[in-house]
């Protein structure tokens, strides 16, 4: 198992979380990737931001069903360095206009 590919990596959990919180949270995320919502797009992991997929969102919860594979996937995210967020994405500032700024009073 590659450390990005870790189910909790994957599910963006914490390797205290309860079956429950894994079901739910999968069923979120297929929904947001089935609706093209940016922020499920993708996850951060130590090497940095990765895509994520349905198909990966549905072998992480069936890897965390497993309890051995769960252990072993808590074990190395346990241990993984910190992970590294994506960098946000550049938003362009809204244009000033000089003429708005005098006509509302405002100086220099």
């Amino acid at each position: 198992m590659n450390i990005a590919d870790n189910p909790f990596f994957v599910l963006g959990l914490s390797v205290e979380a309860s079956r429950i919180e894994v079901e739910r949270e999968a069923q979120k995320l297929l929904g947001m990737l089935e609706l093209g919502f940016a922020e499920a797009a993708s996850y951060a992991t130590p090497l940095g931001a990765r895509p994520r997929t349905a198909e990966m969102v549905r072998a992480a919860v069936a890897a965390l069903r497993d309890p051995y594979r769960r252990l072993v996937a808590e074990l190395w995210a346990r241990h993984a360095p910190a992970a590294q967020p994506a960098p946000p994405a550049a938003e362009e500032p809204a244009p000033v206009r000089e003429g708005l700024r005098r006509a509302l009073g405002w100086r220099p």
